[in-house]
């Protein structure tokens, strides 16, 4: 694959203070980088407002929201989301809010992204969570679910993606955070996956963050990981 054809592939994290920070990430990046992931951080300092500029710019933006709530909240919120002209939109992976989502999001281009099991968790969190599964078998257990709800795409671990694929077959997004070039500091990300592998394992998108919005060259930092994605 060409780096051109990774950069729809290649989502960079906002994952930044303000949207005075935010917009300095996106000219740096510019002419490299189209796609860009807003979060809670962002989002609850003005982003909301600024995800539409992105996208009304041509931008593709993925609004991490990671929604659930009773399922006509759910409901309202996407119907709402999908009028922002947002590319991507993420809610836990409950199969009632998924089906609320769902059914909230038809005849839209919004792509639902079901949130599988944290790349922040490993299995000792898993056990002082309450959960009776390791991270891999909740990954899997909720990828069918998302599957069977009419859900776009998933969010896991990298390293959990080839086995998403078997489930949910390539037509349904695999999106995956904890991304990290070789030799990169891992932060507080537990089950991380170089670029080149993710894309081996079947992830369709990956999300990068700190690994260049903490660049001191942005750009380079950004073309060194698309140049990576290509060789896989």
């Amino acid at each position: 694959m060409t780096i051109q054809a990774m950069r729809d592939r290649l989502i960079v994290g906002l994952d930044v203070p303000s949207v005075k920070d935010a917009e300095k990430v996106v000219r740096d990046l510019e002419g490299t980088a189209s796609f860009y992931k807003i979060g809670y951080q962002l989002a609850f300092a003005g982003g909301l407002d600024f995800a539409r500029e992105l996208a009304s710019g041509g931008n593709k933006v993925f609004l991490d929201m990671k929604l659930l709530d009773i399922d006509n909240t759910v409901a309202k919120g996407v119907e709402n989301i999908a009028r922002m002209g947002m590319t991507m939109l993420t809610l836990h992976a409950y199969p009632k809010a998924m089906k609320a989502a769902v059914e909230a999001a038809a005849g839209s281009d919004l792509c639902l992204l079901a949130v599988t099991v944290l790349t922040s968790m490993d299995e000792q969190d898993m056990i002082d969570a309450g959960y009776g599964f390791d991270p891999r078998t909740l990954v899997l257990r909720r990828a069918e679910q998302a599957f069977n709800a009419g859900m776009g795409g998933i969010v896991c671990s990298a390293s959990e993606a080839s086995a998403v694929r078997g489930i949910v077959g390539h037509d349904m997004a695999v999106v995956t955070p904890g991304i990290r070039p070789a030799g990169a500091d891992h932060g507080d990300q537990k089950r991380v996956v170089t670029p080149a592998d993710a894309i081996r394992n079947g992830s369709s998108h990956l999300v990068v963050a700190r690994p260049i919005v903490g660049a001191v060259d942005r750009r380079a930092a950004a073309q060194a990981i698309l140049e990576e994605m290509a060789t896989a």
